[in-house]
């Protein structure tokens, strides 16, 4: 197998300045994750900030004490996820095996897999595919990624982590072991525990862990331990599994004449939702996703009026239901009425996926309210605003202190 990894290892930074304004980017540290006060953690930092001790993963309180005169930016998760899942369909156009996530707490954020096998008469050869997958993704993320090919997941995440952007190193088939031998040996596992005992043993080197006999390695470090030679040997410890592309409906209709009042687009709305919603009970699925998109009838509006008007959002769980879809966009287009007429209406659901079932009690008729709590909350921050309604969540109901023991979250679907 030979797998084809592209790596952009601050995406979450660069898609973020995409966004902003030209000429605005701030000068000095930068701290993505949210205000210092938040309880989240650190999503990414700048090169300033981490010279200053900012880690991902970290606390946005421990990262404002290390770096106070950072700038501290909130996320934007959909916007994030709705990039990355633009550049997995650019990337599926390639190979018709893709991998990767677009979740952006994930700390593999940014990081494309495509499995090349039988793709050089599409292409070209290896160094010639990386270099059109490289330019096609460019825009999207917002620079050229480091690329990197070998047998393995590991040796092809190695392979691009430590080329330079725009860079393709290529390891030859069955040469993981020889490339991986003169690299360190912290790189094996993301156990901090594994990682410190091999120092202590004198274990710099993948190659030094390679010569190693796998039972002095499973005796030493239990179960990693077996995958941290087999990594080292060049062996694969993590099969390529090919992502399920999630599927998008889309359904667009001209309104003629074009109309002025909100009631009319929600009864299209209405109808085309149910039109959607129905094809996805058919099949079994439910979508996490709705982006309804209007283009306007300019012609007697005034200066200054876009040409088209967007809306979406983020389902609070998985659904087919044609009424939920439609009350949730329908607030939040309330709170951005059309300027002009509708002229042409267009409903998309994305991330269809086979819905999950639920197992309901026999003789409790009220079981479903629970799963509908998310629904009510998302509308309630749409009505009353997203800073003015959250979750309360238990984080750590052992934490010493009570203020650590709980936190305040966004409602699902109402960012």
């Amino acid at each position: 197998m030979r797998l084809l990894h592209l790596y952009r290892p601050h995406l979450l930074l660069d898609l973020a300045k995409q966004r902003q304004p030209s000429g605005s980017w701030p000068a000095g540290p930068i701290v993505l994750g949210g205000r210092p006060w938040s309880a989240g953690p650190v999503l990414d930092a700048d090169p300033s900030a981490r010279a200053l001790g900012v880690r991902r993963g970290m606390p946005l309180g421990s990262a404002h004490r290390l770096a106070p005169e950072a700038t501290f930016l909130e996320p934007a998760p959909e916007a994030d996820r709705t990039a990355v899942e633009a550049a997995f369909e650019r990337l599926g156009a390639f190979s018709p095996a893709i991998a990767g996530t677009a979740d952006p707490t994930d700390g593999a954020f940014g990081l494309f897999e495509a499995q090349i096998d039988g793709l050089a008469g599409l292409w070209g050869p290896e160094p010639e595919l990386a270099e059109r997958v490289g330019a096609a993704l460019e825009p999207i993320v917002g620079g050229r990624p480091r690329a990197g090919i070998a047998g393995t997941r590991f040796g092809a995440t190695v392979a691009a982590a430590a080329a330079r952007p725009g860079e393709l190193i290529a390891v030859p088939a069955g040469g993981e072991a020889t490339f991986l031998a003169p690299l360190p040996a912290s790189l094996l596992t993301p156990d901090a525990d594994v990682r410190a005992r091999l120092r202590r043993f004198g274990l710099k080197r993948i190659g030094q862990v390679a010569a190693l006999p796998g039972s002095a390695l499973v005796a030493r470090f239990g179960e990693e331990g077996a995958s941290v030679g087999r990594r080292a040997r060049g062996e694969e410890t993590d099969p390529f599994k090919p992502r399920r592309n999630p599927e998008r409906l889309l359904l667009g209709l001209p309104i003629e004449p074009a109309v002025a009042e909100l009631e009319a687009v929600r009864f299209v709305l209405r109808r085309v939702a149910t039109a959607l919603a129905g094809n996805l009970v058919a099949r079994g699925l439910a979508a996490q996703a709705g982006r309804l998109r209007l283009e306007l009838d300019r012609t007697f509006s005034r200066a200054g009026v876009p040409p088209e008007i967007v809306v979406e959002g983020r389902f609070p769980e998985p659904t087919a239901d044609a009424e939920a879809i439609e009350r949730l966009l329908l607030a939040r287009l309330e709170r951005t009425p059309p300027a002009a007429p509708v002229a042409r209406f267009e409903l998309e659901l994305s991330g269809a996926a086979p819905a999950t079932g639920q197992q309901l009690p026999l003789f409790t008729p009220q079981a479903l309210h629970g799963a509908r709590l998310g629904w009510q909350l998302a509308r309630l921050a749409l009505t009353f605003g997203e800073d003015r309604v959250r979750r309360f969540e238990i984080t750590d109901p052992e934490a010493p202190l009570s203020e650590r023991r709980w936190t305040w979250s966004p409602v699902a679907g109402a960012r």
